[in-house]
């Protein structure tokens, strides 16, 4: 272990005043519940409609309105807790969400209420929430004080954050946001007594790798440990919620997608012929094989000399892709049979992306710890194809598998519901596809 030199007691005079994320977020709760509720109910009087409701509807109209921007501002906060997102982007989802909700409860119960009051809410909610993203985005650029001690200079190679060494003749912590330590060595007591000092007056310290993974999305593999993952297991109740939800959701868009099914299987007929589907044995759930069902999107003639670990392989532009095969990848379409793998339990909607068979017993002999990622069920999409899209190579691999340990470490319904809102973006622009 290393041993890191003394410093004096009257550095600790130098900590600025970091920037409060707690107050900050109060007060953009404070200012959606202004905009969004208080203001609306004290103009009711100038919306002649609202006149002639009882001040019963009124007042259910208010709790309704109070309900949705709490349950809007919660669902928002956790959605963007995760890094990489465009957070402007899920102030109108998570809102229309929550206000959805809301009217959907009132009208199943039978409560009276004002749709205007309701839409003036809502109005007022996605000015002032949009507002307050775009003022705290000009002014907020992070920074933090980093140690120059163990490995805590790792992080100095994420891009995108003012990153201050801190020196070890003039140790003083100015950075708003935090700091930024190796908490894995032994300090000095001084040292030790600094950064103390710094935990209590408020200022956040973090453990290298544990910043390093908010800002990237990733976790870095070393080893198996608690320290990396919080636990080997992910949540074993929600992991049993979602294979519900899964089911329910599988059943509910059956119909549908047995229709789109039939008019991609006609297309694919008429103009590449059969087989109208590609099955293919890939590794799943704890490491168990299945037969995943895809359309086919390549030719079906084999190429001589191709090993079945070369042909599990998609390359950029690749040549065996036929026309309508490449608009399918591109759509996501060729995906819709898994909605069978689904409802037979081989695949989850949302998890890491299962590998053809060959490809996962070469990625386990090359990657440490690839096989745990088989702890939850494969999904169509996942964390991994939101952040990076299809890749192939070994060392693209690495990568993929840092963000799949990502998924499971964090493993929850808010995460889901994420990869969920970005797959439609990724569906939108084909990001990813080969």
């Amino acid at each position: 272990m290393h041993r890191i030199p003394a410093i004096r007691q009257d550095t600790l005079g130098t900590l600025s005043n970091p920037l409060n994320l707690l107050q900050r977020q109060r007060v953009h709760l404070a200012g959606g519940i202004l905009a969004a509720v208080l203001l609306p109910w004290l103009a009711r009087h100038d919306l002649s409609v609202l006149e002639h409701l009882s001040r019963h509807s009124q007042v259910n109209s208010l709790a309704g309105v109070s309900i949705a921007v709490l349950i809007g501002y919660y669902l928002f906060r956790q959605l963007t807790r995760h890094p990489g997102i465009i957070t402007a982007a899920y102030i109108l989802p998570t809102f229309l969400f929550s206000y959805a909700l809301v009217l959907a409860v009132f009208f199943f119960l039978r409560v009276d209420y004002s749709r205007l009051f309701f839409a003036v809410s809502f109005a007022g909610a996605q000015i002032w929430f949009h507002a307050a993203h775009m003022v705290a985005s000009r002014a907020l650029r992070l920074s933090f004080d980093v140690l120059p001690f163990g490995n805590a200079r790792k992080v100095l190679e994420v891009p995108g954050v003012d990153w201050r060494i801190v020196r070890v003749d003039r140790p003083r912590f100015e950075s708003a946001h935090g700091i930024v330590a190796d908490l894995r060595i032994n300090y000095d007591e001084q040292w030790e007594s600094l950064i103390a000092a710094a935990a209590i007056s408020g200022v956040p310290v973090y453990h290298y790798k544990q910043i390093k993974e908010r800002l990237t999305g990733r976790v870095d593999i070393e080893h198996l440990s608690e320290n990396n993952f919080g636990s080997l297991v992910p949540d074993l109740v929600y992991l049993r919620f979602k294979r519900l939800f899964d089911i329910a959701l599988a059943l509910l868009a059956l119909p549908l997608f047995l229709a789109v099914m039939a008019i991609v299987a006609l297309v694919i007929l008429v103009r590449d012929g059969r087989p109208v589907f590609f099955i293919q044995e890939r590794t799943g759930y704890r490491g168990r094989t299945f037969r995943l069902w895809k359309f086919r999107t390549m030719r079906t003639q084999t190429e001589t000399g191709r090993s079945a670990l070369e042909a599990s392989v998609t390359r950029e532009r690749d040549p065996r892709i036929t026309p309508t095969g490449r608009f399918l990848r591109k759509t996501r379409l060729d995906e819709i049979p898994q909605i069978f793998n689904v409802l037979r339990g081989d695949m989850s909607w949302i998890g890491p992306r299962p590998e053809a068979v060959p490809l996962s017993r070469l990625y386990e002999s090359r990657l440490p710890f690839y096989r745990y990622r088989h702890i939850v069920r494969p999904g169509i999409t996942g964390w991994a194809q939101v952040n990076q899209g299809h890749v192939a190579d070994v060392d693209e691999v690495l990568d993929k598998l840092h963000y799949d340990f990502y998924y499971i470490k964090n493993f929850s319904i808010w995460l889901d519901m994420l990869i969920a809102l970005r797959t439609v973006t990724t569906v939108l622009t084909g990001h990813g596809a080969r």
